[in-house]
């Protein structure tokens, strides 16, 4: 008798914030061509004498500023979710928790749910927005592993949730009570950054995307793809139903690599220049982001807060990712459900 499951698949962390786990992370991820979208040869010279050698010590340093005793804050929070969902469709589906890049594997996901006698399996890319480097990797390494197998389950995929009424309620749920703790001057909507070309590489039409100032006012044919409107496609839908008005939102973008152009406004620019525009209180959500990660601890929660206070600013609110909230657990078996009849 064939069973249903529900994979959900994160990004991923390193085991530890020994250096060792975090080049052993850092390989794995930047090793991948959607990532790092550039020749073989480039790529490998690049992570090789560039990255590796210096990157490991300094992001585990930040890493060790934000683990806990149960270690990594994304793979509890997406533990945690991973948990709260097998209740909520214990008798109709299975779920496992896998990561993209680290542990647990997409591969040992896809050899529990055979032990389990699961043949037909949901994957859940948990990224609002589509990107090639995140939901497009996922999706490719949950069809190659299952192709890998003699017998190959039978596989759907939820597609990018990033206007779903499902996703926007979370977010406002956990973002609301952030919002009301104060006045704020500016509400930073702060989404992980892309390379310009792989933004222009997601429009089939090679002229809409980043052609015009207006590019992501709306999602029409040229950018149904393109990660940056679907990112303003989120801030405009949430902002409204939190009530922030358009001379308060700001969307920008963070976490950049490297010295090519990346999609802008850059987040930390941002942050050292609004308080001398009159910004002296901001709130900033991260809703590219469905558990709290190094990104949004570290690099806005500890880094971002002490930049703003440094140019001058007085106050500077992170609302929390949506985490393992009912309301978003809720979402999830919603989501999985209304992309497939199986579960």
């Amino acid at each position: 008798m064939s069973r249903a499951g529900l994979l959900l698949i994160n990004l991923g962390t390193p085991d530890s914030t020994d250096p060792a786990d975090v080049r052993r992370y850092l390989r794995e991820f930047l090793s991948d061509p959607r990532v790092l979208d550039i020749p073989g040869w480039r790529r490998f010279l690049l992570l090789e004498l560039l990255i590796l050698p210096f990157r490991p010590r300094t992001s585990a340093e930040a890493y060790a500023k934000i683990w806990t005793d149960r270690g990594s804050p994304l793979l509890f929070h997406s533990e945690d979710l991973a948990a709260k969902v097998a209740e909520r469709l214990a008798g109709s589906a299975v779920v496992e928790l896998a990561m993209r890049y680290g542990r647990p594997s997409i591969a040992s996901a896809l050899d529990r749910f055979r032990s389990a006698g699961v043949d037909r399996i949901v994957v859940f890319p948990l990224y609002p927005q589509y990107s090639s480097a995140a939901t497009g990797s996922s999706i490719e390494a949950a069809y190659r592993q299952a192709a890998a197998r003699w017998n190959t389950p039978y596989l759907e995929v939820v597609p990018p949730f990033y206007d779903h009424p499902a996703f926007l309620d979370a977010c406002a749920r956990v973002a609301g009570p952030v919002l009301a703790a104060g006045p704020a001057d500016a509400v930073l909507f702060s989404f992980h950054g892309l390379p310009e070309r792989q933004v222009r590489k997601s429009d089939e039409s090679g002229a809409h995307c980043l052609a015009s100032a207006d590019c992501c006012d709306r999602i029409v044919q040229a950018n149904r793809s393109c990660y940056r409107a679907q990112c303003f496609a989120t801030a405009r839908a949430l902002a409204e139903r939190l009530g922030v008005p358009e001379s308060r939102r700001i969307v920008c973008f963070q976490s950049r690599l490297g010295r090519t152009p990346w999609i802008k406004p850059y987040t930390d620019e941002l942050l050292t220049a609004l308080p001398a525009k009159g910004v002296k209180r901001a709130v900033i959500l991260s809703p590219a982001f469905v558990a709290d990660c190094l990104e949004t601890l570290e690099e806005l929660g500890i880094r971002g807060a002490a930049s703003f206070r440094a140019a001058g600013g007085e106050e500077l609110r992170v609302a929390p990712a949506v985490n393992a909230g009912d309301v978003w657990a809720d979402g999830v078996v919603r989501l999985a459900r209304e992309a497939s009849a199986w579960i």
